[in-house]
């Protein structure tokens, strides 16, 4: 997991492993949470399949960043 402070909440990437069959690469579903004074605000849920897990860290983040600044 990722984590980044934001216009005062703090936001979290996050990278789940997923390999569809034994000889296919691993991928990883990208993911965010966004928590403000230690309360759930909202999740994405996943939101793609990244080839990397810091891919997949940093679209959760992004995605956290925008609802921020859509509903913050």
């Amino acid at each position: 997991m990722e984590r980044e402070t934001y216009k005062g909440y703090d936001l979290w990437g996050h990278a789940i492993a997923q390999q569809a069959e034994l000889l296919t690469p691993e991928r990883y579903a990208g993911g965010g949470t966004i928590i403000q004074g230690n309360k759930l605000i909202c999740t994405s849920g996943v939101l793609d399949l990244f080839d990397s897990e810091e891919e997949a860290q940093d679209a959760g983040i992004a995605w956290a960043k925008a609802w921020v600044d859509t509903h913050g």
